[in-house]
C-alpha cells in the first residue's frame, strides 16, 4: 500500500486531536483536522455579523472565506482569507455556534469537497480527523477508526485542556454537541458500518496511538 487514507472519527474529548496527529507523525502521513475547517468558517461568520441561527444567511455566505488548511502534524495551520485562524477559532463563542454553522447543508458540501481534494492530493497518506470521514467525506478511506469515551472522561480531558473550566458544565456542553452533531439531518456523527471503535476512557494517550499504529500498519501488510 504505497499511500494509506486513516479516518479518525468520534465526538470531542476522546483523544481523536492529539491521536491523530501523533499517529501522522510516527507514519509519515500528512494530517488534517476537519473540525478546525468548521470552526474557521464559524468564526468567519460571526467576524462579518452573519447570523449564524439563520441557516439561509450562513448558505448564501459559505462559499466567500478562502480557508487553507496546512497538513503539517507537527505543526498543523489553519488561515482565513490569508490570516491565521489557529487561535481565534478555539474560543468559547466559536465552540459554542459552530454547530448551528455546520449542520447548514450549503456549509458541509463546501467543506467536504475542500477535505477530499486535500485527501486525494496528499503523498504517501494522510490522516483525517472529523465527525463524518468514515461515513460520507471519504468512505473509501483504507483504514476507519471511531473513538469513544465515558462523557465523565471527556469532560475531565477537555476541561484540563481549557484550565478553570468547570468540568459539569463541560459535560454538559458536550453532551449537548453530541446531541446536535448526531441528529442533523447532513452528515451526522455516526459510527460507520466497517470501522474500528476504540474505546479510550481508560487508555493513556500512548496506549491509544500504539493502537492506531498498530492497526494502520496491520491494513499496510495485508494489503501487500
Amino acid at each position: 500500500m504505497e499511500t494509506v487514507i486513516v479516518a479518525i472519527d468520534g465526538p470531542s474529548g476522546t483523544g481523536k486531536s492529539s491521536t491523530s496527529k501523533a499517529v501522522a507523525a510516527k507514519l509519515g502521513l500528512s494530517y488534517l483536522d476537519t473540525g478546525a475547517q468548521y470552526r474557521a468558517i464559524t468564526w468567519w461568520m460571526i467576524s462579518n455579523g452573519v447570523d449564524v441561527d439563520d441557516a439561509d444567511a450562513v448558505a448564501n455566505a459559505a462559499a466567500k472565506p478562502v480557508i487553507v488548511s496546512g497538513t503539517d502534524p507537527a505543526r498543523p495551520t489553519i488561515t482565513v482569507d490569508g490570516a491565521d485562524a489557529g487561535g481565534p477559532i478555539r474560543t468559547e463563542e466559536v465552540t459554542s455556534k459552530v454547530s448551528a454553522v455546520s449542520a447548514v447543508p450549503e456549509v458541509r458540501a463546501l467543506i467536504t469537497e475542500l477535505q477530499r481534494t486535500i485527501a486525494k492530493n496528499a503523498e504517501g497518506g494522510i490522516v483525517v480527523e472529523g465527525r463524518d470521514i468514515g461515513t460520507t467525506v471519504l468512505p473509501d478511506a483504507d483504514l476507519k477508526i471511531f473513538l469513544t469515551a465515558s462523557p465523565e472522561a471527556r469532560a475531565a480531558r477537555r476541561s484540563g485542556e481549557l484550565k478553570g473550566v468547570d468540568v459539569a458544565a463541560t459535560q454538559q456542553a458536550l453532551i449537548k454537541r453530541d446531541a446536535a452533531d448526531s441528529s442533523r439531518k447532513t452528515s451526522p456523527l455516526a459510527k460507520a458500518d466497517d470501522a474500528v471503535e476504540v474505546d479510550t476512557t481508560d487508555l493513556t494517550l500512548d496506549q491509544v496511538i500504539e493502537c492506531v499504529v498498530t492497526l494502520v500498519e496491520e491494513k499496510r501488510t495485508a494489503a501487500k
